[in-house]
């Protein structure tokens, strides 16, 4: 989920543990030891001054203000008119001449507001996910929810994920924090797998709360078949623009993160609600190759 972004913002993820090199500032260097020289590789060493008046000045800067800390490897002319490209830790990402806008390419790009840290195509892409979640019905969720919750967030998860059990296991903390969940199906091996049927006996379930719960914990499940909605929640979280699982939804149609502990998550919702523009990122599993 717009993974070098995340970085750019300083968010901490669990999957940070993959990481490459550490930057500059992670080694103990200072920020921006390593700003990029024009249209070239960055040398070891301290890097030669740039004029602030510059494109490719207001492109480090513009980084820099999202994060101090990351390392910028090149800045030169971008097939884009009007930019400037910048690889940043290995991510190719384009910045206005002016500085202002911050352009994240590929399949999940976007388009970012520097100053005010803000994801532009986010609001168009929340407005899409509140008008896609409203075709899957609470009474096809499977809700954990405190009496008179504070929040609501709907959730795309996973009976194999790693990060989807983690945050299973710690529902009850996530209820007392004032949050319901709402539970949606996205078996990330694809329809067809045997990922897919196991969810599918989840939502067949006289019980799915419990079915759900001994899935995550690797206990066995009935196998079950009825007439359900599992391939289509699979389809409306690719149309959301799933990329890993869990996917945390708030009730605006933005999305929070992957998983974030109880407590992260409740003041993500918070700063939220409050309007602030800091973005808060959390850890998935990635959809397998065969997800789709």
């Amino acid at each position: 989920m717009k993974r070098i972004f995340f970085a750019l913002l300083g968010a901490i993820s669990l999957s940070a543990c993959a990481q490459g090199p550490q930057s500059g500032a992670a080694a103990g260097k200072p920020p921006g030891a390593q700003a990029a020289t024009a249209g070239s590789a960055v040398p070891t060493g301290r890097a030669p001054a740039v004029t602030a008046s510059t494109p490719d000045a207001r492109a480090i800067a513009a980084v820099h203000q999202l994060n101090p800390r990351v390392s910028i490897d090149k800045v030169g002319a971008a097939p884009i008119p009007g930019f400037r490209e910048a690889i940043v830790q290995g991510q190719v990402v384009y910045v206005s001449d002016d500085g202002k806008y911050l352009f994240l390419p590929g399949p999940q790009g976007a388009l970012y507001d520097v100053s005010a840290k803000k994801d532009l195509s986010e609001q168009s892409l929340a407005s899409m996910r509140r008008d896609l979640l409203k075709q899957i019905p609470v009474s096809e969720r499977i809700v954990f929810a405190p009496p008179n919750p504070k929040y609501t967030v709907s959730i795309f998860t996973d009976v194999e994920c790693g990060y989807c059990r983690k945050f299973h296991s710690e529902i009850a903390e996530y209820n007392k924090q004032g949050i319901a969940v709402q539970y949606m199906a996205f078996p990330r091996m694809g329809l067809g797998s045997a990922d897919h049927k196991k969810m599918i006996s989840v939502w067949c379930s006289a019980d799915r709360r419990k079915a759900l719960t001994d899935a995550k914990n690797e206990r066995p499940i009935p196998a079950k078949d009825c007439k359900n909605t599992v391939s289509m929640q699979y389809d409306i979280g690719q149309r959301a623009g799933l990329t890993g699982t869990p996917m945390i939804i708030s009730e605006d149609g933005t999305t929070v993160g992957g998983y974030l502990p109880p407590q992260q998550l409740r003041e993500a919702l918070d700063r939220a609600a409050q309007g602030s523009a800091t973005s808060a990122a959390g850890a998935t599993d990635p959809v397998a190759t065969t997800g789709g």
